[in-house]
């Protein structure tokens, strides 16, 4: 059972990846995305969990959600989501083992800009990978629902996206979110970048900093500066996917603090 990152705090926005056991196509057909898209809603309607987007891969998943500031909403919305998504795989196929991998990791992601970068980043997720050459090509992603593309269920709360990165209402959004994408297309701009799946949090200096005072973590701090470079991001030195012990004092957590490329 996946296990959330030991860093979460409510009331954040959270970028949440997580990949099949051994990196294997676990997810590769439709049953098993209707199945997780599937148990995502029933996650909606049974803790409150907000999507914001999300694109299901054949090998991991990319969810961007808003927790509503409560702590017993992520949690619970994943271990309902991928365990009955592992369950059915199993089942099916008649089969044991592990279908996902030791642990999700989840990245907290400051509101404007900040959200608007990775909400591209994730629709991109399988331009990326050769799959599509368009994010609106790919069935199983958010993106043709942030763009009022008809879809028959529907997860992504595009109001409330909207609002958190500063846009007027949701054809407004659809207007800034074409554009970003139309420019990173046209850039050609879309390498990986790990900021977004192995941090502890991206956003501006202020936030990365309010991130640490409310973990009241002790610093390992390293800054650098840029001009050029408009995000700061917060990572812990070891491993993301490392296991920590629950009783392990938290002052032994080791960050460090520089600014990211994007």
């Amino acid at each position: 059972m996946p296990r959330a990152n030991r860093t979460y705090l409510p009331g954040l926005i959270w970028h949440i990846t997580h990949r099949c056991h051994d990196r294997r196509y676990l997810l590769q057909h439709t049953p098993q995305k209707q199945t997780w898209k599937k148990w995502l809603m029933e996650s909606k309607q049974r803790y409150g969990l907000t999507v914001l987007d999300y694109t299901i891969t054949d090998n991991h998943i990319h969810l961007l959600a808003y927790d509503g500031g409560k702590e017993s909403v992520i949690a619970p919305s994943m271990q309902l989501t991928e365990g009955q998504t592992a369950q059915r795989y199993n089942l099916v196929n008649k089969r044991t083992g592990a279908f996902w991998s030791d642990r999700y990791h989840a990245t907290a992601v400051e509101t404007g800009d900040h959200l608007l970068k990775c909400l591209c980043y994730i629709d991109f997720n399988m331009v990326r990978a050769g799959a599509v050459s368009h994010p609106r090509e790919w069935a199983w992603g958010g993106y043709c629902e942030i763009q009022g593309i008809r879809q028959r269920y529907c997860l992504v709360d595009t109001e409330l996206l909207a609002w958190l990165v500063g846009a007027e209402n949701p054809k407004d959004l659809q207007r800034i979110h074409s554009r970003m994408i139309d420019a990173q297309l046209s850039k050609g701009g879309l390498k990986r970048d790990d900021c977004w799946t192995s941090s502890v949090a991206v956003g501006s200096s202020e936030f990365v900093r309010s991130i640490h005072e409310r973990l009241n973590e002790r610093l390992v701090v390293k800054s650098t500066t840029d001009e050029e470079k408009e995000m700061s991001l917060v990572k812990e030195l070891e491993a993301p996917y490392s296991v920590f012990k629950e009783k392990r004092a938290s002052n032994l957590y080791r960050w460090a603090l520089g600014d990211a490329p994007f």
